[in-house]
């Protein structure tokens, strides 16, 4: 996890771990502005948006990241102070997406750059806060959680709690309709006592919206801190529903949760589990019966509690042994197999077709110019679709049909473009994730990826609730895990352009990467695509090649650092990466290869 980097680098750890300990105690916090417009906390800030791919879009005053980065670091923590001094927002940019799978389009509110690097700065501090008071099954825009977490606590309660009822819920136009106040009050019962934390919040959810002026009530999608936000509004919902049943407190104290559940079942509590991604979740029930009180005690407690409404013609209750749910572009039902029902899951049929128009486009772009960088586009656009559907149990079947289907429109369009065949001699990247049973494309050197070729992955199930970045038990965890990024790492790696970049260097690159485990090869750490170079070890200027074997993937740090001429930016870099014997003896050995002095 990159941002664990970014906190040991602005030495903001110490302070984020304390916050959510004293958080988890019950604390309330009246001093949250004095951390939030800390010098550390600024650049973090700075730091983590510029990071961001969203970062090139500016807002309504044309300012870029880059026109930030121009800014003096000491200029830039003053400049973030003074506005907050007495904070009014800049009107936010409004512009409007498609809706996934829908007609129409949804609208977000895109913040200036300076408001963005605010609002980073106050979800910094009050994250860890709020991720003390979190339900453990609220999966969405939390550190570590995944849409792959929600779905397999759905199946884990149908297959092993058997429960087979499901209570589907919509809630018409969340994102626009959170009220205001409410959320103040359960900011202030998460112990976010800082009044003027809390002012400030207010002004962003009050940002005045191009061309519709300020909002009365929403909390705008599109900003950095509104997430985060929507988390607290329904992290009531999560605790309601966990009360009546799964954390419902007895007078007597059971050995086990399956000995306080039997006793629970002589009461007129209604059973549930709620499982929730954003504004995104379902009611697990035993019986139609419970199902329906669920159904109309949750229309009735957003209603009430949270002054939103339900979408009738949304909602409703699925018996899984019937009808297949939706969930987060899956479906979800209950076969029978041997004496119980097992939980099947697969792609939904609006899903399925935007995967085939996404997949058309850029088919028509290889037609156009059959590239490599087109081919390796494509390429990453299944990788990752397979990435996220292989978590369905029917993923081979469904991918096989969409395969099917694209069958003639891609023999169409590049029949004359390249051979059809069994891949020979794949690159080690190709041979990772895709065997060579099926046929493929080959166009300018480069395999496109079988639609077909994707089995179904279970590893969803070893997440465990101790993963977080906000405690040093979690932080072990994470670096334990590292290793299993390196796919999701590549995926972004071949998206990335390199102009005037060959074929063999690209694949090279990422082979190099793959086969490293994402480490890089002189100091030993894990990269993030963001952090990847790769350098020729004889460069080419003294007869080096694109050759696998004269690449090597490396930190961008240490890459300028192996190249540097200049000993005031030798003497800044040392500095960065504060490199042992070893490391430094390394580096040393790859500027004689380069024909440079070695660094003392």
């Amino acid at each position: 996890m990159q941002a664990l980097r970014y906190w040991e680098y602005y030495g903001m750890t110490d302070t984020f771990t304390r916050l959510h300990e004293e958080a988890k105690q019950g604390k309330g916090f009246v001093r949250l502005y004095d951390i939030i417009t800390s010098r550390e906390n600024i650049l973090l800030a700075f730091r983590t948006i510029k990071s961001n791919k969203g970062s090139v879009t500016p807002g309504t005053d044309g300012v870029t990241i880059e026109d930030i980065k121009r800014i003096p670091e000491d200029e830039l923590v003053e400049k973030v102070r003074r506005i907050l001094s007495n904070y009014q927002p800049k009107k936010v940019r409004r512009v409007y997406i498609p809706k996934e799978g829908r007609n129409g389009k949804r609208p977000l509110g895109i913040p200036c750059m300076i408001d963005r690097i605010i609002q980073q700065a106050f979800k910094q501090v009050l994250e860890p806060i709020t991720e003390a008071h979190f339900y453990k099954h609220s999966y969405g825009f939390r550190p570590l959680r995944s849409a792959h977490h929600a779905l397999a606590r759905v199946q884990h309660l149908v297959n092993h709690a058997r429960l087979h009822y499901v209570v589907d819920i919509d809630i018409k136009g969340f994102f626009d309709n959170v009220n205001h106040s409410l959320l103040m009050k359960q900011m202030w019962n998460m112990g976010i006592r800082d009044r003027k934390v809390l002012r400030i919040i207010m002004k962003i959810l009050k940002a005045p919206i191009e061309g519709e002026g300020v909002p009365t009530k929403g909390t705008p999608q599109g900003g950095i801190i509104s997430p985060l936000l929507s988390n607290i509004v329904l992290n009531d919902l999560d605790q309601w529903v966990a009360g009546q049943w799964e954390t419902f407190r007895t007078r007597h104290q059971y050995s086990s949760n399956e000995k306080k559940n039997r006793a629970l079942k002589e009461t007129n509590l209604k059973e549930g589990y709620i499982v929730r991604y954003a504004d995104d979740f379902k009611i697990l029930c035993r019986d139609w019966k419970t199902a329906q009180k669920w159904y109309h005690a949750v229309r009735l407690y957003l209603k009430d509690r949270l002054k939103l409404d339900i979408s009738p013609e949304k909602s409703q209750i699925v018996n899984l042994r019937k009808r297949k749910s939706e969930f987060l572009g899956f479906t979800i039902w209950a076969i029978k197999k041997g004496k119980k029902y097992v939980a099947h899951t697969g792609i939904r049929d609006k899903k399925k077709q935007q995967i085939k128009k996404q997949a058309k486009e850029l088919i028509k772009n290889i037609q156009k110019s059959p590239t490599a960088q087109n081919v390796l586009r494509y390429n990453s656009f299944v990788l990752g679709i397979h990435n996220y559907f292989k978590k369905a149990t029917h993923v081979n079947i469904e991918f096989s049909r969409i395969a099917y289907d694209l069958g003639r429109f891609l023999y169409n369009r590049l029949k004359g473009l390249s051979r059809y065949e069994h891949p020979e001699d794949p690159p080690p990247t190709y041979t990772k994730f895709y065997r060579n049973a099926y046929r493929t494309y080959k166009v300018a050197g480069v395999y496109l990826y079988p639609l077909a070729d994707v089995q179904h992955e279970w590893n969803s199930y070893q997440f465990k609730q101790e993963l977080t970045p906000f405690t040093m038990q979690g932080r072990e965890l994470i670096h334990k895990r590292l290793q299993g990024d390196v796919e999701w790492e590549l995926l972004k790696l071949m998206k990335s352009h390199i102009p005037n970049a060959t074929v063999q260097y690209m694949d090279n690159r990422l082979s190099h990467y793959s086969m490293k485990m994402g480490k890089c090869e002189i100091t030993g750490m894990f990269l993030f695509a963001e952090d990847v170079h790769c350098h020729h070890y004889l460069p080419k200027h003294l007869g080096g090649t694109d050759d696998f074997d004269n690449l090597r993937i490396i930190h961008k740090v240490v890459h300028r650092l192996i190249h540097a001429t200049d000993p005031e930016t030798i003497r800044n870099l040392l500095i960065r990466i504060m490199p042992s014997k070893t490391v430094l003896k390394r580096i040393n050995q790859y500027r004689k290869k380069a024909g440079l002095e070695l660094i003392g």
